[in-house]
């Protein structure tokens, strides 16, 4: 994976974070971990993924505002959404 323009976390707890985040879509996503045995029809309606829009601001701007912006993400993330490419800015 090409991590290039991806800025290192800086503090612990960012690190921890983005760790938990990568953590997710591998193990617990309804569309790329084991749980898409569960919910086989469930797909991302954004790129990059919710996960990797939350993991990517959390590395860029921390654990507190990067963690908002992830939830602002997830709150946009429903069935009524067109979603598309929707990048950190």
């Amino acid at each position: 994976m090409n991590n290039e323009g991806v800025e290192k976390p800086e503090s612990f707890l960012s690190r921890l974070v983005a760790r938990v985040i990568v953590w997710y879509p591998r193990t617990l996503s309804p569309d790329h971990g084991w749980g898409r045995y569960l919910v086989p029809a469930a797909g991302c309606r954004y790129y990059p993924s919710c996960s990797e829009y939350a993991k990517q601001a959390v590395v860029r701007y921390g654990v507190t505002r990067g963690g908002l912006l992830g939830l602002r993400r997830l709150g946009r993330c429903h069935p009524f959404s067109a979603g598309g490419y929707d990048p950190l800015k």
